[in-house]
This record gives C-alpha cells, structure tokens and sequence, in this order.
C-alpha cells in the first residue's frame, strides 16, 4: 500500500512527465505554438496557416515527436526497471542493465547485421529502409535473448553473485573483441551506422514499429512489479530469504529474466541507452527514501520515464541542427549521480 507521505511525490513525478512531455511535442528545431500542437492532436486544421505549413507541421508532431515522446516515456521506465532488478539482485549499487553484457549480445547481433551483411553480400542491411530497421531489431533481440539465456543457464551452476558477475563482464570482454574483428573487415559507411547506432537515439522508432515498442513495454514493465515481493525478501540476504520460504535460485533466475528482456527490447529499438537504469534507483531511493520495492519499483519507472522525457528534449534542444547522442546527455546526468552515490557511501562508512 502506498504511503501517505509518497503520494505528493509520485504526484510531482507524475507532473513532471506530463510537462516534459508536452514539451517534447512542442520544442525542436521547428517552432510550433501549443495552441497549434493541440488542433494537430486533434485532427484539426488552422485557417490562419497555410495548407502547405499544415501538413509539415502535423508531419513533425505526428512522425517525429509523438513517437520519439512515447518511446522515451516507455524505455526510461523499462531501462529503470530494469536497473533497479539488477542493483537488488546483485547488492551492488553499481550495477545496471547492461552488467551482465546483455547489451553487449545486442550489440554483437547489430553488428553481424550492418558489419557483417555489407562485408559478405556488398549491401548491409542497414541500407535498405525498412527492411533494414527490421533486421536491426531482430537481430539486438537475438544477440541479447542469446546472452540472456547464457547467463540463465549459468546462475544455475553457480552460487555466487559475484560470479555471475564477472561471467558477465567476460561475456562484454568477449563480445567487444568480436565487434572490433567485424570492424576490421567492413567498410568505413557501415561502421559509421554501427557507431550512430551504439549513440543510443529515442528517434529510431515510428509507425508500427512504435505501436509495438510500447504495447511490449506495457505487458513488460506490470508484470516486473509482481517481482516487488521476492525482491524484497533478496534484499534481506540469502539466508534470510529462503528461511522465509523463498525458492532463491528461482526467483534470482526471473528477476534477471525480467531485466534482460526489458534491457533486450529497448536495447534492440534505442540502442544501447546508458546510465538511466544505474542512476534512476539512487535517485528514487534518495527521493522517496525507503527500499521498499512495492514502492520503489513503481516510483522508479516514473522517475525513469521523466528522466529519459528531459535527455531526449536536451537532446533535440532548440538551436542544435539535429539531435545530440541520448547517451552524450544520459552521461551528463547520470555520471554525477553516480558519483554523488559514491562520495556518500565513503562518507557514511568512514564516520
């Protein structure tokens, strides 16, 4: 149950993103009053502008800032998530979505996909539109599912958190050395799509592949929230958790099940997104100050969603041709976030 004292917070949160994300609709390189967004969102017209200025200006709100708004409002949301799962799992408040080189399997599937497709047939995929963007996809949901499924397969042999973890870094160790082979042998255009694409970009999804995104994360995300429970029984330690009757090599598996998924998915439509799911927990557990997940995994879903709503806005900001890298302002947030962590765990256990 929520208590009182959260309520005016996850209001604020809630506030939060619904400003951000009006503000995602209405602020870009092109200039479109409120007034003007909201007959678009209407389906309606405007007498005083031009049919011709018209149907660019719904062309912008329709194709570009919708879906980039909801994709940023579901992917925040998911990439916290998922990091909080990780973070609990792992007791380790330096862990994230891409810790166990989940993402790293996505970025291997890419890259077979633009590296390997141009070296072998002479065209990548990456260059033929649709079609292209499609491969993307499927392959980043592959290589991360393929990862996934590994690391899956080997918490069942090992006990250790720690363990598990350092598998995982071996896995990006592992990954990373095979990309840079693929690398080797391409082209130079097809290492710059797969360079643009590790950037991270909340604009690659539109149509029906948004649709999808967001009707995916919308199963996804509720149905990690049934996790809170055991997640907080993991946070008491191990011993702990199975004299209350947890199943801990179970639960363990379907925490990191949830989170490779939910990384999997946005990983394979916005690319490798970093520093979000790291630095969203703290700063939930900063705001609202408990561990409690029945709480903080809700909380941290919205506050991921408003953090991710304000890096794509920076990143499209007015004045700038284009947009920058989502992970270039992630980074600008997060790191200090990081380090403010950091600084204060020392200080607490130097006292």
């Amino acid at each position: 149950m929520m208590r009182r004292h959260s309520l005016p917070k996850f209001m604020l949160v809630t506030l939060v993103i619904i400003v951000f994300f009006v503000l995602n609709l209405l602020l870009g390189s092109v200039q479109i009053p409120l007034s003007d967004v909201l007959r678009i969102l209407a389906r309606g017209d405007n007498p005083h502008v031009s049919p011709e200025d018209w149907t660019i200006w719904s062309n912008i709100v329709w194709s570009s800032r919708v879906p980039q708004a909801l994709t940023a409002t579901v992917a925040g949301a998911g990439l916290a998530v998922s990091g909080l799962q990780m973070q609990t799992v792992f007791r380790n408040p330096l862990a994230g979505p891409s810790v166990l080189g989940i993402s790293n399997g996505a970025s291997l599937g890419v890259a077979f996909v633009v590296l390997l497709s141009g070296s072998l047939g002479g065209v990548a995929l990456s260059k033929m539109g649709y079609v292209g963007d499609v491969a993307i996809s499927v392959a980043a949901v592959v290589g991360a599912l393929t990862v996934m499924g590994l690391i899956l397969f080997v918490s069942q042999k090992v006990k250790g958190n720690v363990t598990l973890l350092i598998i995982g870094m071996m896995i990006g160790y592992l990954v990373t050395a095979i990309v840079g082979v693929l690398k080797f042998f391409s082209a130079e255009e097809d290492i710059r799509a797969y360079v643009v694409w590790g950037l991270g970009s909340f604009a690659r999804v539109s149509g029906d592949q948004m649709m999808l995104f967001v009707l995916l994360m919308a199963v996804l995300i509720p149905l990690s929230m049934l996790m809170a429970k055991p997640m907080n029984l993991l946070l008491m330690g191990d011993e702990y958790a199975v004299n209350l009757g947890l199943n801990l090599k179970r639960s363990r598996m379907l925490v990191i099940g949830c989170s490779g998924v939910l990384v999997a998915i946005v990983t394979a439509y916005c690319g490798p997104v970093m520093f979000i799911g790291m630095a969203v927990p703290h700063l939930c557990r900063a705001l609202f100050r408990t561990s409690d997940h029945r709480l903080l995994m809700p909380a941290t879903a919205l506050t991921g969603s408003a953090l991710a709503l304000v890096c794509n806005l920076i990143a499209r900001m007015p004045g700038f041709e284009g947009a920058l890298p989502v992970n270039s302002v992630t980074a600008l947030i997060g790191a200090p976030v990081i380090a403010y962590v950091l600084f204060k765990r020392n200080s607490r256990f130097s006292e």
